[in-house]
């Protein structure tokens, strides 16, 4: 729902523990809540408003997101993944496979530090969230700490092939987290529906890139 640059950050980590697990399989675990929740908002079945000023640094008032937000739907989302998950490459056996869900239920526990209390326990009912969005500073320094946190295990537990695999995960860190503070910081969306379609963009070429800069990495330490 918005470009969050602390939610790949547990990609890095657990990347950082399980090597032959694909980078760019934990992006999209780490984000398919949200991808779930671009193509509902775009379907019509979730809703969002834009009202500047709901929250400091996050203009969108997600009033209705229970089969992507809640609770209860983000650990069905967490068990289909692990599920759906075991046989691709990389993956293959329940513990791998188990880390996918962590990937994926990381999202929400993120969402329930920085979001108002927009998120559902269930359905549309019992909304939590610790609203850390109200405090900008400190939800950019959040951000930057689960980021560089997650992408400091990755790099200490792999080694570059050449200079692009030196010089290119830390400068797709600033890039993320510029990103970010175009989000907080910046115009807000022009429509929900746009705001659906960027993330949903901007996660397909997150993960994309990650793919690619992983391959420039081997395992072991420099």
């Amino acid at each position: 729902m918005t470009c969050s640059s602390a939610t790949t950050g547990p990609s890095f980590a657990i990347k950082s523990v399980r090597r032959e697990m694909p980078l760019w399989l934990l992006f999209v675990a780490v984000q398919l809540l949200d991808f779930g929740w671009s193509v509902l908002v775009l379907l019509g079945v979730e809703k969002v408003r834009i009202v500047p000023g709901i929250t400091a640094s996050n203009p969108l008032d997600l009033y209705y997101m229970p089969y992507t937000h809640s609770l209860a739907a983000a650990i069905l989302w967490t068990g289909a993944a692990i599920v759906l998950c075991k046989p691709l490459r990389g993956v293959r056996d329940w513990s791998a496979a188990a880390l996918v869900g962590v990937a994926v239920f990381s999202h929400w526990v993120l969402d329930f530090l920085v979001h108002r209390p927009d998120l559902a326990l269930y359905d549309n009912r019992g909304k939590v969230g610790l609203g850390i969005w109200n405090y900008p500073i400190l939800a950019f320094l959040l951000e930057a700490l689960f980021l560089f946190g997650g992408m400091i295990l990755y790099l200490g537990r792999t080694k570059p092939l050449r200079t692009i695999g030196r010089v290119g995960p830390p400068i797709f860190g600033v890039v993320l987290l510029g990103i970010q503070a175009y989000v907080f910081f910046g115009p807000p969306p022009v429509s929900p529906a746009a705001a659906a379609v960027t993330a949903l963009a901007a996660y397909v070429v997150f993960a994309a890139v990650a793919h690619w800069l992983d391959r420039q990495r081997v395992p072991g330490t420099i």
